[in-house]
């Protein structure tokens, strides 16, 4: 079964995202940001349905150093990491047929 998503934080994002074997695709959100709330649901539909992805959730307000070195400026916005690099970037809530169809080519 596929894992959850998880918090990562400015201290353990090399760890969890850039080392990580996997790719990783970065929901970088808010708690007060309302399309970051409609994007979870699919988001956490694609962790469970999918091995070879892993998601995980970076809270802008409380790790602005990494929203920072990846120009992040609106959110949501979702960064797929593979080997340690951006592969595809996603802006805007939209729905999971949609996210899917934008991460296909780069998991590929």
């Amino acid at each position: 079964m596929a894992e959850h998503i998880t918090d990562v934080t400015d201290n353990s994002f090399q760890a969890e995202v850039l080392e990580s074997d996997t790719p990783v695709l970065v929901d970088f959100w808010a708690p007060w940001c309302g399309p970051c709330r409609v994007v979870a649901p699919a988001l956490e539909e694609i962790a469970s349905q999918r091995e070879d992805l892993r998601i995980v959730k970076l809270n802008v307000d409380d790790n602005q150093q990494t929203a920072a070195n990846y120009q992040v400026l609106a959110i949501p916005t979702m960064i797929l990491f593979r080997n340690g690099q951006e592969a595809k970037r996603i802006q805007g809530a939209m729905p999971k047929k949609r996210i899917e169809s934008e991460l296909e080519p780069a998991l590929a």
